[in-house]
């Protein structure tokens, strides 16, 4: 944060994130730089909430053709998911519209959507997304490099206008905006660190280093949890399963680990109902 208060700045460099999950999902081409921006955009977005606050960014293709979603936590831990219509990748670009979910503390949820515009990608999405719904006006740049299907590099930042800014600050800083080198050259050159970029954006301007956070694709998936959401079910369902007798091969969406409920797992529910 600037020590005069008038910006508050996260920036992030999340290529071993971005590059997890687009390995766990499969994407590809164009599907895989939307998903990619999007967790990283999502990543700076939850950093500006409270530390204990989990954001979802969802990206609801054009003509229900799916949804891309990256879900970042506050610990650190980030998956994501495509989610296809058919056959058919998700479609970004004019009729897309971006949802965020952020989970409040007791479990309450806030909403709020977008139109992804028709140019500005991602970055325009969520900077129309803060001043709308968090009424924070705020400059963002996110972006990856991808070379075939190996993440070269991902990452960005996020500046936001805070209520002490003066007029001379705000002209300072879109000329630094506006002289920057485009994210992508930024992210191309290897010596670019999360401290580099914030210097870049703040030079010349006393500043006070807040925090760093770690950051990493995680899958929040274990077998507690899912015999957890196995144990909602109805009490007749459960029996249906236990008097079919074969065993239940799941899936998780986001990691692709694949889990085996024995009947006699299921038995155990039943027994504890």
């Amino acid at each position: 944060m600037t020590d005069d208060g008038g910006f508050r700045v996260m920036t992030a460099r999340t290529t071993e994130t971005v590059q997890g999950v687009i390995d766990t999902q499969g994407a590809e081409g164009d599907t895989a730089r939307w998903l990619a921006d999007l967790v990283t955009a999502t990543i700076l977005v939850r950093e500006t909430m409270s530390p204990s606050y989990r954001v979802q960014g969802i990206i609801h293709g054009a003509g229900r053709s799916g949804r891309l979603v990256a879900d970042a936590h506050p610990d650190g831990g980030t998956r994501g998911l495509v989610q296809r219509s058919g056959d058919s990748d998700p479609v970004v670009g004019a009729g897309a519209v971006l949802e965020l979910m952020r989970t409040l503390p007791r479990g309450t949820v806030h909403k709020g959507m977008v139109s992804v515009p028709d140019k500005g990608g991602l970055s325009s999405a969520f900077m129309a997304y803060l001043q709308e719904s968090e009424q924070v006006v705020s400059m963002i740049a996110v972006s990856t490099v991808m070379e075939g299907n190996k993440v070269r590099a991902a990452g960005g930042y996020l500046v936001q206008l805070l209520p002490e800014l003066s007029e001379s600050m705000l002209a300072i800083m879109t000329a630094r905006l506006d002289d920057l080198p485009s994210i992508d050259t930024m992210l191309r050159d290897e010596a670019t660190t999360p401290h580099t970029l914030m210097g870049e954006l703040l030079y010349a301007m006393p500043h006070t280093l807040l925090a760093d956070s770690p950051l990493g694709f995680q899958c929040r998936c274990d077998a507690v949890r899912l015999m957890a959401s196995l144990a909602t079910l109805p009490r007749h369902e459960v029996m249906e399963m236990v008097n079919d007798g074969k065993v239940i091969e799941i899936q998780c969406d986001y990691c692709r680990t694949e889990y085996r409920i024995e009947p006699e797992q299921l038995r155990g529910l039943l027994s504890k109902s």
